[in-house]
C-alpha cells in the first residue's frame, strides 16, 4: 500500500444546507471543488457530478448504500477473488483514469473531477482499491472518499470478470462492520451485492455522526 498520509483541510466558503435542499435528486449547482468543499459536501450528505459542463451537486431522495454486513458473496464471486491480488492506493490515477473512459456507457468525469479527486488522494482523503491478475496487471478497481466511517464510493471498472466485485469486497473488509459504503444510487447491479436503498432523510441521520468517527486505521 501506498503511504497517503491524511493532511487537515481548510473551510469553505460555501454552505450546504439539507434544511434548503429541494425534494429532487439534483440539490444545487455551482461553487467549486476545492478540498474543504469537498469535504464539506460529503460530510453534508451531498456529492457532485456535472452535467453539461456544469458542476452540479446530488443527494438523491433514494440513495444507494451497502452495510458491510448485508455483501452477498456468491460461491462464483468466492472463488474469483482467489483469482485476483487486492492493492490499496497503489494506482489511484490509473483507476480513476479507467472509470473515465469516454467510450463507457454514462460517463461523466470530466478533467476538473479527475483534477479535483487526485488533489484528494494527495492530500490523504480520497482512495483507490485495485484488482490485479497473475502478472500483476490492473484489471479492474473502485476509488472514492474516506470521511470518517463513511466511505463515499464514486466509480468502479472492470476489465476482467468480477475484478470491480473483488475490489468491493475488499473495500467491505477495510470499512469493517462499523461503518457504511455509499454508492449514490442503487442499481441492479449493485442491488445483487447486497446494496439497498435509504431515504434521504435515514441516510443523512446515519451519516452524522459516521463522519466524525475515527477512521480506518489504515487511512488514518
Amino acid at each position: 500500500m501506498a503511504d497517503v498520509a491524511r493532511q487537515p483541510l481548510g473551510p469553505t466558503p460555501w454552505v450546504f444546507d439539507p434544511a434548503r435542499w429541494p425534494r429532487e435528486d439534483c440539490v444545487a449547482a455551482g461553487a467549486d471543488l476545492e478540498p474543504g468543499t469537498l469535504l464539506e459536501a460529503y460530510r453534508r450528505g451531498a456529492f457532485p457530478m456535472p452535467n453539461d459542463g456544469v458542476l452540479l451537486w446530488w443527494s438523491p431522495m433514494q440513495r444507494g448504500v451497502l452495510v458491510p454486513a448485508d455483501l452477498r458473496v456468491s460461491r462464483s464471486l468466492a472463488r474469483s477473488r482467489r483469482r485476483f491480488d487486492v492493492t490499496i492506493d497503489e494506482s489511484f490515477e490509473e483507476v480513476i483514469d479507467a472509470c473515465a473512459d469516454p467510450s463507457r456507457p454514462g460517463a461523466w468525469i470530466d478533467s476538473p473531477i479527475r483534477e479535483a479527486y487526485v488533489r484528494m488522494h494527495r492530500l490523504g482523503w480520497a482512495h483507490s482499491i485495485e484488482t490485479r491478475d497473475a502478472d500483476g496487471t490492473l484489471v479492474g478497481g473502485l476509488y472514492g472518499l474516506s470521511v470518517g466511517r463513511l466511505f463515499a464510493g464514486e466509480s468502479m471498472f472492470h476489465r476482467a470478470t468480477d475484478a470491480s466485485k473483488v475490489a468491493l469486497m475488499a473495500l467491505v473488509e477495510v470499512v469493517g462492520d462499523e461503518g457504511l459504503i455509499d454508492t449514490q444510487w442503487r442499481t441492479d447491479h449493485l442491488a445483487s451485492l447486497g446494496v439497498t436503498e435509504w431515504p434521504r432523510d435515514r441516510y443523512l441521520r446515519t451519516i452524522a455522526a459516521l463522519v466524525d468517527a475515527e477512521p480506518p486505521g489504515i487511512w488514518l
